[in-house]
């Protein structure tokens, strides 16, 4: 009997040996851990819209170094990449704002730690149609635009002698955008935009849209814009024209300027703002180090070449004049 109830009793314990290790299999499974590094695995990041095409060729450039990394674009408005971050579905991203205290201690709260870089200086380029001899314009009657003071193109600049009385079509991408809260707070100084203006849905509709009607005006990311196939940047995408904006009013040929890098870097352009790059992703994997990518040398000449100013590294502006 005593030998019965010994084999019972070690069946029973090799039972719930069993079963603990079957338990803890299937606890384990429930719990997968990231296999990512710096430079393999697949992970998501988020632009904002205006800066996507120039992080989309980051992306590409990137893989194309690292074929064993994946990493998957998600382009929104600002609204959207904000959430994303503070909701920890995204670890990494692109935007033209940092956060605020609040949202800085929501990602405390999850146990995260943030971390901000300046990686670009962007333009806000205003584009007209090709059929526009309108090229000037002066940062104030921009804002009168933007606030209905002013509604035709005669108006803009009264030293032009415009005889275009046609009414101004102006246009941008969409209400959620970061390019409206920059119209808005910025330039406007939080006064409600004249309910008049055009909301698109993204850049390109703004660019096509300008392209196709003779009195719009559009306000589009200069990288939307930029020519990749002058290493000067001095020129634009040739379906539109690029106003010269003063800071001074009215404005004269001689005091405006376009939103070429040398002026955005010199701050010369009444229209610029930074692009920032936001990671709360700290153990070293996919995200850090696609992040590391784009504020590195290789990363900051991409940006350089889409016609925008490099943010993490030092830029020399050299003056060509030709010989009297």
């Amino acid at each position: 009997i005593v030998l019965k109830v010994s084999m019972l009793k070690n069946k029973i314990l090799l039972l719930l040996a069993i079963s603990a290790l079957g338990w803890g299999a299937c606890n384990k499974s429930s719990t997968p851990k990231r296999t990512d590094t710096p430079t393999s695995g697949v992970a998501q990041v988020i632009s904002d819209e205006n800066i996507a095409k120039v992080i989309a060729e980051q992306v590409v450039v990137f893989e194309s170094e690292y074929d064993a990394a994946q990493i998957d674009l998600v382009v929104g408005n600002e609204v959207d990449v904000i959430n994303n971050l503070l909701k920890d579905s995204i670890r990494l991203a692109f935007a033209y704002r940092e956060l605020t205290a609040a949202e800085k201690a929501t990602i405390a709260e999850r146990k995260r730690r943030l971390r901000s870089q300046k990686v670009a200086i962007d333009g806000i380029a205003l584009i007209v149609n090709k059929a526009n001899t309108d090229t000037l314009i002066s940062r104030k009657a921009l804002v009168d635009i933007l606030t209905g003071k002013i509604s035709k193109w005669n108006e803009v600049n009264p030293v032009a002698k415009s005889g275009n009385t046609n009414e101004i079509r102006f246009v941008f991408d969409n209400p959620s955008s970061s390019t409206v809260r920059y119209l808005k707070d910025t330039l406007a100084g939080g006064v409600a935009l004249a309910k008049h203006l055009k909301s698109l849905s993204s850049s390109e509709e703004v660019l096509n849209f300008v392209s196709e009607n003779k009195n719009a005006l559009g306000v589009i990311g200069v990288n939307w814009i930029s020519n990749p196939h002058d290493s000067l940047h001095l020129s634009f995408n040739d379906k539109i024209r690029v106003m010269s904006v003063s800071l001074n009013h009215p404005a004269f040929a001689d005091e405006s300027y376009k939103p070429y890098p040398a002026y955005l870097a010199l701050g010369k352009y009444p229209l610029t703002r930074s692009v920032y790059m936001l990671l709360t992703d700290m153990h070293g994997g996919l995200p850090s180090g696609f992040a590391h990518f784009v504020g590195g040398d290789k990363g900051q000449r991409i940006v350089l070449k889409s016609g925008l100013v490099p943010g993490t590294r030092p830029m020399r502006v050299v003056s060509l004049k030709e010989k009297l």
